[in-house]
């Protein structure tokens, strides 16, 4: 929009000119409006590649903002889900979760078929298998976090905030609850100091190769969930680390 106005305030003034100069300013004052016309066009042509280029820019810093912030909701996810993987729940404590992968293990299992007699009476028995799962030994959780800034995982990148984690639980099958967390940050935060108009069009975005919404989420309470709402691109470093 702020593009077209400058064409049609730069056709206007260019034939008001243009208009001037025919009928009222002298032929020896010529050369004097013809330069003011090449430096009015250089104007114009530069304002049209700075409306033009300013979204493309734009999108390249979101996208690099975006990256900073998701990083930190996966290592965040990937703490949610070893804390439930070792205490059968999620936890809304961050720093209580900080404090969890430096000190908890996971029980490393063993599960084998051991042979059983069972009596049925009257002298008979019959031999079966029993499914047996032993304890053979311990991790630290905090092996899965070698590399990963988890001391840091709260902290909202480029901001001065952290992220704030909720839990709750849902009802996935009649009588049976399931426990659910979901951790989000609205883009107007992340994308703070920026375009405004530009940042308004992006909380509004409806996904494909953009982030729906308003926020960047992970998990959900409305829905048994730990992914994330980004599209597949922010997650192209995790797979090529993981070949």
């Amino acid at each position: 929009m702020i593009t077209f106005l400058i064409i049609i305030a730069g056709i206007i003034v260019t034939g008001f000119l243009a208009y001037a100069i025919v009928n009222y300013i002298p032929r020896k004052l010529h050369w004097i409006i013809s330069i003011i016309l090449i430096a009015l066009a250089a104007f114009l042509v530069y304002k049209i590649n700075f409306e033009i280029q300013k979204p493309v820019q734009f999108n390249k810093a979101k996208k690099v903002k975006y990256a900073k912030v998701i990083k930190n909701l996966k290592i965040i996810r990937d703490a949610e889900v070893a804390h439930k993987r070792v205490t059968g729940r999620y936890t809304a404590d961050g720093e209580g979760l900080i404090k969890f992968i430096d000190t908890a293990k996971f029980a490393l299992t063993q599960t084998k078929n051991v042979p059983k007699t069972i009596h049925l009476g009257g002298g008979i028995t019959k031999e079966i298998e029993e499914r047996v799962v032993d304890t053979i030994g311990y991790e630290p959780v905090k092996t899965l976090f070698a590399g990963r800034d988890y001391k840091n995982m709260l902290q909202i990148p480029g901001t001065d905030q952290k992220f704030k984690i909720e839990v709750g639980e849902i009802e996935k099958i009649a009588g049976i609850k399931a426990p659910v967390f979901e951790v989000k940050v609205d883009k107007a935060l992340i994308l703070k100091g920026m375009d405004e108009n530009l940042i308004g069009q992006e909380r509004e975005a409806i996904g494909g190769e953009e982030i729906r919404g308003e926020y960047i989420r992970i998990g959900s309470l409305n829905e048994v969930s730990e992914d994330g709402n980004w599209p597949p691109f922010y997650d192209k470093g995790d797979k090529q680390n993981n070949e």
